[in-house]
C-alpha cells in the first residue's frame, strides 16, 4: 500500500482543524458561517487550510476540552470492561493501536490529495483512494459495488476489483486472542493449531487445526481493535458530509449518506462471527436432502463473537478448470446445478447468497459447496412470488405482467405515470426478446432495468438490488464454467415444470383467494347500503384525482390569465367608446382625453398579447 506524503506542516494545520470541529460537527442548515466555508471548499478544490483553520480558531479551547473529556471516559470505560467482551466491542488486544479521528481524518485527506479527488473522480482513482484508506473503505467499496441503482455501473464494475488483503497477525497476537476468548492456550483446545495463516485480510485471517476428536476445522480469527476503528471511520464520514460538500467528487458519483448506514450495519453483522455461523446453519438446513450441495459444519462449541470454527473444505475451486477436468468433473453440469440451485434459493427458499463469486464455492467429493456466509439476503414469500412473476414475464414477453410486478417491488420515491412506465419497459423487453434467451447479456438486462426504475422514481429494495447484484455474479460464474449455460434458459425451464408440491401450493393458494373473495362478497349488501344511506342524507362525497394534474397546472394557468387579459381588454374598448361619446374635458384630438387613453392602453395591451401568444411555444413564460 502506498503511503501518502508526509508534510509535517500540512499534518500540523489539519490537526488542528479536526481538533475544532471533531466534536463541534458543522451544520450548513444552521450555521450560515458554517455554510460560507462550504461553498469556499467547492470553489478550490485543494482546500484552504489556512483560512478553515482560521475561521475555527474561536473553536479551538472548547474542542480541546471536550476531546481530553471524552478521552478520559474512554478510558474509564476500558477500565471497566477489561474482564469482560462487552457489547459491539474489540477483545483487549493492544497490539494493533486505534488512530484517533484527527489523526485518521489527515490520513483520509491526505489520501485524497495524493490522487487529486478534488479535482475530478474516475473509476480506478477510486478503487485506489478506497484501498489506501484501509479496511473500513474497502468494505464500504465493496458494499458501493452492489448498488447499482445509486452508483453508476462503470464504477460498480472498477469496485468489485478491490481487494482486502493485509499483513497477517503475530503469533503473540493470535494467542492472545484465543486466551481472552476461551481462557486457554490453542494447545489446550485443539490437537493441533497451525499458526501461520492459509489466509489474510484486514477483518480476519484464518489458520487451519484439528479438533481433539480429529477433525479438520479451520479457525477464522477477527483482528483486534477492527471494531473501534471501523466506529471511528464511520462517525468522520458521517461528519465530513455536513462539513465539506464532495458534490464535484464524491457524491457526483453516489450520495455517500444513503449508503452509510447500509454498510455499518453489514459491517456490524459481518464483524459478529456468531452471525455468520447462524447462516450457514440455516443454509445447512434448507438444503438438507439435497445430495450435490453442501457447506461447512459450524462447531458451536468453539464459535464465538471474534472466532469462528468451521469444517475444512478442501476440495477444487469452481474456477479451476484444469483440475476439474483432471477429477473428471462436468463443467456443463456444475453450471446447471448451480444455477438450478441458485434458482431454488431464491424462488422457492426466499434465502439466498449474496455474495456467490468463485471463491466462495468449491467443488468436493461431487458436492457443490458454499462458503462463506457473512452476507446473506432474504426475500418475504410475497417477494418471492413478485420476483417469479416478474421472471416468467421476461422470458414470455408479457410487459404488463412485468410492469405489475415492478411497482409491486418498487419503492415510489414520487408519482409513477403507468403508461410511461409499462411503454418503457415494452420497449426494453422488445431489445432483448428479438434474441434468444442464450444470446441475452443479464448483465447488460439487469443495469437497464435499474436505469428504467431510476428514471421513473422507483427504488427498489435492498435486499432486491443484493439479489440482483448477486444475480449478475452467478451469471458470470456459470458463463466461466460454461458459455452456453445461460440462468434466464433455466428458469423458462423451470416454469413450465409443474412440481406436486407447486400444485398443492397453488392449490392451497386458490382456496385462500376463493375464501377472501367469499368474504367480501358477503359485506357487499351492507356496503350498498350504507351507500345508499348516505346518498340520501347528502353525505355521499368523492375523491377525484387527476393525473399529472401538477403537470398541467402551469398551462392552465396561462390560458386563465390570457382569457383575463381579453377581458380586460374588451372591457378599455367598450368604456372608452363611451367616454367618447360625451363632452368630457380634456380633449386631445377633439376626443375625450381619458377615452383615448382607455383606446391607447388597449391598444398596447392587445399588440403585447399577439407578440407573446406568437411566440409562445419559444419561452416557458407565464404570459
Amino acid at each position: 500500500m502506498n503511503q501518502p506524503e508526509n508534510n509535517p506542516k500540512k499534518r500540523k494545520d489539519l490537526k488542528d482543524l479536526i481538533d475544532a470541529i471533531e466534536d463541534k460537527t458543522y451544520s450548513s442548515n444552521n450555521n450560515p458561517k458554517n455554510q460560507d466555508s462550504v461553498n469556499r471548499g467547492q470553489d478550490d478544490p485543494d482546500l484552504d487550510f489556512e483560512a478553515s483553520i482560521q475561521e475555527t480558531q474561536n473553536n479551538l479551547d472548547d474542542s480541546q476540552t471536550s476531546a481530553e473529556n471524552k478521552l478520559l471516559k474512554n478510558q474509564e470505560s476500558n477500565e471497566d470492561s477489561r474482564n469482560r467482551e462487552p457489547k459491539n466491542s474489540d477483545l483487549n488486544i493492544h497490539s494493533e493501536q486505534i488512530i484517533s479521528k484527527s489523526e485518521r481524518f489527515v490520513q483520509m485527506v491526505e489520501v485524497l490529495q495524493k490522487y487529486h479527488a478534488f479535482k475530478g473522480m474516475t473509476p480506478v482513482k477510486l478503487r485506489m483512494i478506497l484501498e489506501d484508506l484501509g479496511p473500513t473503505y474497502v468494505k464500504l467499496g465493496q458494499i458501493m459495488s452492489s448498488r447499482s441503482d445509486i452508483l453508476d455501473p462503470v464504477y460498480c464494475k472498477e469496485l468489485e476489483k478491490l481487494r482486502s488483503n493485509a499483513e497477517p497477525m503475530d503469533e503473540e497476537t493470535v494467542r492472545e486472542i484465543i486466551k481472552q476468548t476461551y481462557g486457554k492456550e490453542p494447545e489446550e483446545l485443539f490437537l493441533e493449531f497451525d499458526m501461520k495463516p492459509i489466509g489474510a485480510a484486514s477483518m480476519a485471517q484464518v489458520h487451519k487445526a484439528k479438533t481433539k476428536d480429529g477433525s479438520d476445522v479451520v479457525v477464522k480469527i477477527q483482528r483486534p481493535n477492527i471494531y473501534a476503528q471501523m466506529e471511528v471511520d464511520v462517525d468522520i464520514l458521517k461528519k465530513a458530509s455536513g462539513l465539506v460538500d464532495l458534490n464535484k467528487t464524491i457524491s457526483s458519483i453516489v450520495n455517500l449518506n444513503d449508503v452509510l448506514d447500509e454498510f455499518w450495519n453489514t459491517a456490524k453483522q459481518e464483524m459478529d462471527f456468531r452471525h455468520e455461523a447462524m447462516n450457514a446453519e440455516k443454509f445447512a438446513s434448507n438444503y438438507k436432502g439435497i445430495r450435490f450441495i453442501m457447506c461447512p459444519k459450524i462447531y458451536d462449541e468453539f464459535t464465538r463473537k471474534h472466532v469462528l470454527v468451521m469444517q475444512n473444505i478442501e476440495g477444487v475451486q469452481i474456477d479451476d478448470y484444469e483440475a476439474l477436468n483432471q477429477l473428471g468433473y462436468s463443467r456443463e453440469e456444475i453450471a446447471m446445478k448451480l444455477a438450478d440451485n441458485y434458482i431454488d434459493q431464491v424462488a422457492d427458499k426466499g434465502y439466498f447468497h449474496a455474495d456467490p463469486h468463485s471463491g466462495n464455492i468449491r467443488i468436493w467429493d461431487g458436492k457443490i459447496c458454499w462458503l462463506d456466509f457473512g452476507m446473506m439476503g432474504s426475500i418475504t414469500p410475497g417477494e418471492a412470488s413478485l420476483i417469479n412473476q416478474a421472471l416468467n414475464a421476461i422470458v414470455s414477453g408479457d410487459h404488463v405482467r412485468l410492469t405489475d410486478a415492478v411497482l409491486a417491488i418498487g419503492i415510489h420515491t414520487r408519482e409513477v405515470d403507468y403508461v410511461a412506465f409499462s411503454n418503457q419497459l415494452e420497449d426494453f423487453m422488445q431489445r432483448y426478446l428479438s434474441s434468444s434467451l442464450d444470446d441475452i447479456d443479464v448483465t447488460q438486462v439487469v443495469n437497464d432495468m435499474i436505469k428504467i426504475c431510476h428514471t421513473n422514481g422507483i427504488m427498489l429494495p435492498r435486499n432486491i438490488t443484493m439479489l440482483l447484484r448477486s444475480l449478475v455474479t452467478i451469471e458470470g460464474t456459470m458463463k466461466d464454467l460454461d458459455p452456453e449455460v445461460n440462468i434466464l434458459t433455466i428458469v423458462k425451464k423451470r416454469s413450465q415444470v409443474i412440481t406436486g408440491e407447486q400444485v398443492e401450493k397453488q392449490f392451497r393458494d386458490l382456496l385462500v383467494r376463493w375464501s377472501r373473495s367469499a368474504n367480501q362478497a358477503a359485506d357487499i349488501p351492507m356496503e350498498v347500503a350504507d351507500l345508499l344511506r348516505m346518498m340520501r342524507k347528502g353525505q355521499f362525497r368523492m375523491n377525484l384525482k387527476l393525473t399529472d394534474a401538477n403537470t398541467m397546472m402551469p398551462d392552465v394557468n396561462k390560458m386563465v390569465d390570457r382569457i383575463v387579459v381579453c377581458v380586460l381588454i374588451a372591457a378599455l374598448l367598450m368604456g372608452s367608446s363611451v367616454i367618447c361619446t360625451t363632452n368630457l374635458k380634456p380633449t386631445f384630438l377633439d376626443i375625450p382625453l381619458l377615452g383615448f387613453a382607455g383606446f391607447f392602453l388597449s391598444f398596447c395591451l392587445s399588440v403585447w398579447l399577439f407578440i407573446k401568444m406568437l411566440f409562445r411555444g419559444r419561452k416557458n413564460s407565464i404570459f
